[in-house]
């Protein structure tokens, strides 16, 4: 890139974030508008922490009890029948433009809008005492299917359409402060973690601080958060921490399937000094047989929520490990030398405005694993999120790469990626 292409990039920057400055200059109402606000009456910030997806301890309580919290919303009730008088909806859009370093001229070496990313209907809330669901009904693209193996053992996940983007019912019942119960999910997008998580290092894919995912998050890196997944999750919780043992199979709608896979969740989530602490671990193994295919992969992770200066402070990290296999599904190699797929990442975002604007910065060392020659692939996120309100955010973002396998510098894609997103809910 020359040096005036580079010196028009930041200048460009320069202004968008001073008309950002202008936007948070100006008085907001703090509306809550989404599925869960409209049914308990609450701001959005009740449950999230700085913004959304990222959720506080109230938010936690609120996914403990499975969707079924009250609120100022009327309810339709008699024997065995509580719901609201509505059904209660969110319209969810992501819209982005991705820039590139890349010499291709194409894609995002170009400039790539992406109108829509996402766009999803998400139905959800109370259906009863002891019963809560969340539905994203898609709107646009196409869902991901079912995870075999190829002749080749590469792993294949054939796209088919379905409505029903990520799916789960929530059977829960509460004994004084502990929390019991089941969890129907299907997803094609969020992974076995989907049908039960509560911090937000990136354990599952929907439930984290920054849109790049996989720059800012060890298990986003190495897949163990993401992709199609379904079957039941068995959980406990409790204000001190959680437990979720799953069983389920990498694919999303119709599956023949006679043994599935299984993963272990555990955290603790004490509060010390003020500050809201998470501690946990994540197991993956087991053989899920309707695509006879390997689901072995672990990951520590760790996050504290607090305030420092007057002003809130969120600090995430983990380390993600997924050992070559030839039917291993985060890291399919048959090579007797093929390396482990690992990363650890650390995260921190610091808000500057309480609940309208943040800035964040995030380093990724990882390595891709597998039989290729250069596997390294590190990265450095920085960021900036701007609420125009509780339910309408704007992310600027800047990922950095480096390591062998970016030397040199890849014609597709380069080294340097700017993400610029509106994310809203309605």
């Amino acid at each position: 890139m020359s040096v005036a292409k580079s010196r028009g990039k930041w200048v460009l920057s320069a202004i968008l974030l001073a008309a950002v400055a202008v936007v948070l200059a100006l008085p907001q109402e703090a509306a809550a508008v989404p599925a869960f606000a409209r049914q308990t009456g609450m701001a959005c910030t009740a449950c999230h922490f700085q913004h959304y997806p990222a959720i506080n301890a109230f938010g936690r309580s609120f996914k403990m009890g499975g969707f079924t919290m009250k609120g100022a919303q009327s309810m339709v009730e008699a024997e065995a029948l509580s719901i609201p008088v509505a059904l209660n909806a969110s319209l969810i859009t992501k819209v982005r433009f991705q820039k590139t370093n890349g010499d291709s001229g194409e894609g995002t070496d170009f400039g790539n809008l992406q109108f829509p990313d996402e766009a999803a209907l998400l139905i959800g809330g109370r259906a009863g005492e002891h019963v809560g669901f969340l539905l994203e009904f898609a709107t646009f693209g196409e869902a991901e299917g079912s995870a075999s193996l190829n002749a080749d053992n590469t792993v294949d996940m054939t796209s088919e359409f379905s409505l029903f983007g990520s799916y789960k019912v929530h059977f829960n019942y509460t004994f004084n402060e502990f929390n019991v119960g089941a969890v129907l999910f299907s997803t094609d997008a969020g992974g076995a973690a989907y049908g039960f998580e509560l911090l937000n290092t990136g354990a599952q894919r929907f439930q984290r601080v920054a849109e790049e995912r996989s720059t800012t998050s060890a298990q986003q890196f190495v897949g163990l958060g993401a992709g199609s997944a379904e079957g039941i999750a068995f959980v406990a919780s409790h204000r001190l921490g959680f437990a979720n043992f799953s069983l389920w199979t990498p694919d999303h709608g119709n599956v023949d399937i006679n043994k599935p896979a299984y993963y272990l969740r555990a955290a603790a989530t004490p509060t010390v000094l003020g500050w809201d602490l998470g501690f946990g671990f994540q197991y993956f193994g087991g053989t899920a047989s309707g695509g006879d295919v390997d689901t072995e992969g672990w990951a520590l992770d760790a996050q504290a929520q607090g305030t420092v200066i007057g002003r809130p402070l969120g600090v995430y990290m983990a380390y993600a490990n997924a050992e070559p296999s030839a039917t291993n599904i985060f890291n399919a190699s048959a090579s007797s030398s093929a390396k482990d797929k690992d990363a650890w990442s650390i995260l921190a975002e610091f808000g500057v405005i309480p609940n309208k604007w943040t800035v964040f910065a995030g380093y990724l060392k990882g390595d891709r694993g597998g039989t290729a020659v250069r596997t390294e692939d590190n990265a450095i996120t920085v960021g900036t999120t701007v609420m125009l309100a509780q339910n309408v955010e704007i992310q600027l973002s800047n990922v950095s790469f480096d390591g062998d396998r970016y030397d040199p510098k890849p014609t597709t894609g380069g080294d340097n990626r700017t993400t610029l997103m509106l994310f809203a809910g309605f």
